[in-house]
């Protein structure tokens, strides 16, 4: 019995604090300015992109999995159940990304270079869409409702230095001063 006991309160503990964490990051989404949530594209088997890989052609890219399909609709949905404004939705042009955002279903999804995946670009190009990227969510700073940007982790890291599981993302906020701050991270949901 006493090791019954010790797992359940192990396993609350372990659930708790990120249950605790979501909960909180969706209560400021709901009230706060200026807030970014950089998601990393749902279940796409794989890693980087195979050889012959166009951005254009999407058979030529790692597709989202029967999985990754219904992990989208199910952050698309935590996010309506919660009740959090959205501001816009914007994507990296990669397919897998484009189909996260549009699975999503929380409004009209608009592409931008500057979230396309940085995994095996220069450091001169990964260097070029963090400037760009930053400077959307500077520019989103003052503005109501969360902005939600669909991209690869390679430049989430490149931004926050944390690295989401597919469907993960961070929430990041810039400051008076222009800097970027991490706010939290939220876990996919179970779907």
């Amino acid at each position: 019995m006493r090791w019954l006991i010790a797992l359940i309160v192990l396993v609350v503990g372990t659930i708790s604090p990120a249950s605790a964490q979501a909960r909180d990051l969706f209560a400021q989404m709901q009230d706060d300015r200026g807030l970014v949530v950089l998601m990393r594209h749902a279940i796409a088997p794989g890693g980087g992109d195979p050889a012959g890989f166009t951005l254009g052609d999407c058979s030529t890219q790692r597709q989202l999995s029967a999985q990754g399909r219904s992990q989208a609709r199910a952050i698309g949905k935590q996010f309506r159940s919660q009740e959090i404004p959205i501001a816009g939705v914007r994507s990296s042009r990669w397919c897998r990304a484009v189909d996260t955002a549009t699975l999503l279903g929380l409004g009209k999804v608009r592409t931008s270079s500057a979230l396309d995946s940085v995994f095996t670009a220069s450091d001169q190009v990964a260097n070029r869409k963090k400037q760009q990227t930053e400077k959307i969510i500077r520019d989103h700073r003052d503005k109501s409702g969360v902005l939600i940007l669909v991209g690869h982790q390679a430049n989430i890291i490149d931004l926050t230095g944390i690295a989401p599981d597919s469907g993960g993302a961070v929430v990041v906020k810039a400051d008076a001063s222009g800097r970027i701050r991490v706010i939290g991270q939220l876990a996919p949901p179970d779907f």
